[in-house]
């Protein structure tokens, strides 16, 4: 069964949106603030992550940066703000979808399964992968494990760290300017006019 970790602060929201995720198959666990979401999503397993942005304690998108630091869980954004700028900046921190309130139930079921098919192709893809180890010299950076060692000795790194000496390490000789290793880790696309 499909686990889902639903973060939002309005009770009546939240109870609405996991009655109609659980006649649809889903397992969901409420929380209410970004505090107790972070405490929960490190303790249990979860194959989405339905998120509000505007939630007490600790806000929606420190969460998400929280999750995305050693995780690939996807995550849809479920808020109130609903301009281009909210939506690019989610967007482009982390979130694989963004959904505005008021929504559609049968619209969030069908993002959710969208999801869910995407990540399922990719982790299969990425089972043919799963030992792919990058030696440079005397660092070895597992892409699967999310791991890199110097000399047999693991470095503790932030997402963001291990994606650009993962970029570095398969592109070998290869020139990025900063701007393009900005728009690389951080898969921003732009439309210029």
């Amino acid at each position: 069964m499909t686990k889902v970790l639903l973060i939002e602060d309005d009770k009546n929201i939240s109870e609405m949106v996991t009655e109609y995720l659980t006649n649809d198959v889903y397992e969901v666990t409420q929380v209410y603030d970004g505090e107790s979401a972070i405490d929960e999503f490190r303790a249990h397993p979860y194959d989405l992550v339905l998120l509000d942005l505007m939630i007490p304690k600790i806000n929606g998108i420190n969460v998400m940066r929280k999750i995305r630091e050693h995780d690939v869980t996807p995550i849809i954004i479920i808020t109130a703000k609903d301009n281009d700028t909210d939506k690019a900046i989610g967007l482009g921190l982390g979130a694989d979808d963004y959904l505005t309130k008021p929504f559609s139930l049968i619209e969030l079921s069908a993002r959710i399964k969208a999801n869910i098919r995407r990540v399922t192709k990719y982790v299969k893809e990425q089972e043919i992968n799963r030992n792919e180890v990058i030696s440079v010299k005397d660092l070895e950076i597992n892409i699967y494990k999310y791991s890199v060692t110097k000399k047999g000795k693991q470095l503790n790194l932030t997402h963001k760290e291990f994606e650009i000496l993962k970029l570095l390490s398969s592109n070998l000789g290869r020139v990025f300017s900063n701007i393009n290793l900005y728009f690389l880790i951080y898969r921003l696309n732009f439309v210029f006019f």
